[in-house]
């Protein structure tokens, strides 16, 4: 072990032996790579997360992500079919995609009714009851398509916009090119993440600096972390206090001005994530802190039922960081059900998962909006809604019996609230049966070029050179939807 008071220590050793408590944001890798392109030169920033100037002005400053873990069924949540209703156990009249996961059989109507909610008459199925509150709040968008019929393949998909190969998250790409609001917390916050499916892809940052990385509230897994015993990683440190730990950060720093080297930019990016990761001590902490919340907010959350509990529990924690400055925050809603090891994956028993699944986040989701209107932070707070796809009008052959539907990437439902976007507003469509994405059609990639332009960011302007190449989130492709924006 070293001893400060021996004298002729390098940066290099004091680097290599001092820690403070938060190793899992000390990242090692953070300036493995540093050339950067054009405007997005590293050079000229004083930290990796300093906050960046977007290409145009923005509609919102922060987005909250909840993902529905194994593809909730637009058809009996939110896309209202009259025609699969009447013909309900008829072949279906067109011919499918190619490909396909499971075997399928006929058409199957929804086990639920649908009505009109909200002034704006947005339909949704009568298993909302708490969601119509904020319809006119809801900008769906009916005709997103374009994704992998397989979980693995649409989950990275939906994160990086490349199926196949590890690219980096779309949370990574923000944090990339906006920084962060706050310089004692991330960027990016990834709350009780799920294992499989691409796992730490999913929030990864590839050949981004690593200091861009989702950092994982709870121990990712499946079934997820419970969102009460959620935490980060090596927040506390048994072998140094508090103030040992800042005079070790505060010895490194002098030593670092006190002597020149032609590693000076590296050295200083390693003693800013080791001084971030010291911050966090106290700010996260105090953030994820909710004692001072009023009953009636916790209440609005569902905190007080045990079906809403945990689910409500990270959507309080998403908007505490959201206004103590994360620039994104996902919210993962997966391995809960008894009976299915993907939460919304009803190939079967479609009537209890979807039950279940909706009666754990209508509350919460709704109080989410409802907390974050109230603050004033639903106008540039931008909520995005979804699963990596949809399901098939058609039933899944797999079981005979408690019969569910099968995967669906080729025209399904996700939607937007705050940050820019219509409220009370209906975009795209799919055809008669919830198949086809048919009217505005809203590949992947538009989805994160209108991400981006909501967030102030330019989808062909924010690129990272790799091996050659300007690599961007939407590789060669992608259109805004513009006509979702305010």
């Amino acid at each position: 072990m070293l001893n400060p008071t021996a004298g002729n220590l390098t940066r290099r050793q004091m680097l290599n032996h001092f820690a403070t408590g938060f190793g899992g944001l000390a990242l090692n890798g953070m300036f493995a790579e540093q050339l950067l392109s054009g405007e997005n030169s590293t050079k000229t920033r004083t930290s990796p997360l300093a906050a960046r100037s977007p290409h145009h002005t923005p509609k919102a400053k922060r987005i909250i992500f909840l993902f529905m873990s194994g593809g909730p069924s637009h058809i009996d949540l939110f896309d209202q079919k009259p025609m699969l209703d009447r013909d309900d156990g008829k072949p279906l009249p067109f011919k499918e995609r190619g490909v396909q996961f499971s075997k399928r059989g006929n058409l199957m109507r929804s086990p639920w009714k649908f009505r009109p909610t909200g002034e704006s008459g947005i339909p949704m199925s009568e298993l909302w009851q708490c969601l119509p509150e904020v319809a006119d709040e809801l900008c769906m968008i009916h005709s997103v398509c374009d994704t992998n019929v397989a979980h693995g393949g649409a989950c990275m998909k939906l994160h990086t916009g490349n199926e196949s190969i590890v690219r980096p998250s779309m949370g990574a790409w923000i944090s990339y090119g906006l920084g962060t609001e706050n310089n004692n917390l991330p960027s990016f916050i990834t709350i009780c993440p799920q294992s499989i499916h691409g796992g730490v892809d999913n929030y990864g940052t590839a050949f981004l600096p690593s200091i861009h990385q989702g950092v994982a509230l709870g121990t990712p897994g499946y079934p997820n972390s419970p969102a009460k015993d959620a935490k980060f990683d090596y927040m506390n440190n048994a072998r140094l206090s508090f103030e040992q730990q800042r005079l070790q950060l505060k010895l490194i720093r002098q030593m670092h001005h006190n002597q020149n080297s032609n590693m000076a930019d590296d050295l200083e990016a390693r003693i800013q994530s080791f001084e971030l990761a010291f911050r966090m001590q106290t700010a996260a902490p105090e953030v994820m802190d909710i004692s001072g919340e009023s009953k009636a907010t916790r209440n609005m959350y569902g905190l007080d039922d045990s079906v809403t509990e945990n689910f409500g529990l990270q959507c309080l924690l998403a908007r505490r960081f959201a206004e103590s400055g994360v620039r994104f925050i996902q919210v993962s809603h997966a391995g809960t059900l008894p009976f299915s090891n993907e939460q919304w994956d009803q190939h079967s028993h479609l009537k209890e998962g979807h039950a279940a699944n909706v009666s754990q986040i209508d509350k919460p989701i709704s109080g989410l909006l409802k907390d974050l209107k109230s603050r004033g932070l639903l106008k540039d707070t931008l909520v995005l809604w979804g699963g990596e796809f949809g399901r098939t009008p058609t039933v899944d052959q797999a079981k005979k019996t408690n019969q569910g539907r099968d995967h669906h990437p080729d025209g399904f439902t996700m939607w937007m609230a705050g940050g820019g976007v219509k409220g009370g507003f209906r975009y795209g469509k799919t055809d008669d049966y919830g198949y086809y994405a048919i009217e505005n059609r809203c590949t992947i990639h538009d989805l994160h070029a209108t991400i981006f332009h909501l967030l102030g960011i330019n989808h062909e302007r924010l690129t990272y050179q790799h091996e050659g190449r300007d690599f961007r989130l939407t590789d060669v492709s992608g259109n805004v939807a513009e006509g979702i924006i305010a």
